[in-house]
């Protein structure tokens, strides 16, 4: 242990229980007063060497009070609701495994110079002049490379039946 470690877990064990009183009475809730008490103990053992000379139980009252009173300044972020909302859907494996499927097929079915442009273009959202840098071409040729990859892809997708979503209104999407 540090010096001073000993000192303050004598303060602590002396002072928690008063210090807990103290918060419960702020906060009127037993959880956020032993959450506060355990935030102040925090906080004055990080203050320790410059408090102990002084009155550390007065740093910590004052500390236990500006918790609190921060704590009632915080927007509130949780808002109870009467009805709990709705799980996330439920992700159909079997699409998801035939679309990566298909979207591997697509990309193989191009070449190697379209499959790399497009991969480095649209996935890894690299600019052209980056693209171009890194494979050793000319923008335009990126440029003319990347739009025939591009209809070659839209030529397939248009072999592939759409996907039709439902809502909950049963209205298509």
């Amino acid at each position: 242990m540090k010096r001073g470690d000993a000192d303050f877990v004598a303060f602590a064990q002396a002072n928690s229980v008063r210090l807990q009183r103290a918060a419960y009475l702020l906060t009127g809730d037993r959880h956020q007063a032993e959450e506060a008490a355990q935030a102040t103990l925090v906080r004055v053992y990080a203050a320790w060497g410059r408090v102990q000379r002084k009155d550390p139980y007065a740093y910590a009252r004052t500390v236990l009070t500006n918790l609190v009173t921060d704590q009632w300044r915080r927007p509130m972020r949780e808002y109870a609701t009467e009805t709990m909302p709705e799980p996330p859907a439920a992700h159909d494996v079997a699409d998801v495994v035939s679309k990566r499927r298909w979207l591997i097929s697509a990309l193989q079915a191009l070449s190697p110079r379209e499959r790399a442009v497009v991969v480095l273009r649209h996935f890894f959202d690299a600019s052209e002049a980056e693209v171009a840098r890194e494979l050793d071409l000319s923008a335009g040729t990126v440029k003319s490379l990347n739009s025939r990859a591009l209809a070659k892809l839209r030529i397939t997708a248009g072999s592939v039946p759409p996907v039709r979503l439902e809502t909950e209104a049963g209205v298509g999407l």
